[in-house]
């Protein structure tokens, strides 16, 4: 009767152990997902900065591509960030493309020297988070048929 109580505790442990471990994984996986993605959006700006400064494109043409760079940095920041999970591509990803938005928003707020929340931030974060969740199961699925 002791052995039986002694090897249910230590099956509980254990799923203790990996439900706590998976969590680690979940918040490690969106944190890195998400710096990833600054770092992208960083650098494309900073190359997009310097076209602009030698070349004449239109002021019409910077808003675009400054979504195109956010979509792009999202994709590889899912990308990279997902690297080696194979479940819950939807959450992490929506989750990545949530906290991404936020952090960029804080991170280009702070450079700017000005915090405003309109309807463009609301529209930025919808944004980053539905194309998080998409690149989520797009690159769950990839690694999953490929493996």
């Amino acid at each position: 009767m002791k052995a039986k109580v002694k090897k249910a505790k230590i099956k509980s442990v254990k799923k203790e152990k990996a439900s706590s471990n998976g969590t680690a994984k979940l918040i490690s996986s969106i944190v890195k997902g998400s710096l990833i993605a600054l770092c992208f959006t960083l650098v494309g700006i900073l190359i997009f900065a310097f076209v602009l400064k030698f070349t004449n494109i239109p002021e019409s043409v910077i808003s675009p591509v400054n979504q195109v760079i956010k979509g792009v940095s999202v994709f590889m920041g899912v990308f990279l960030g997902l690297k080696k999970t194979k479940e819950m591509g939807l959450v992490r990803g929506l989750l990545i493309g949530f906290i991404y938005t936020l952090v960029a928003f804080l991170t280009f707020s702070i450079l700017n020297g000005s915090f405003a929340f309109d309807k463009r931030l609301l529209n930025d974060t919808l944004f980053g988070s539905v194309m998080g969740a998409i690149c989520g199961i797009i690159c769950v699925n990839i690694k999953k048929t490929s493996n």
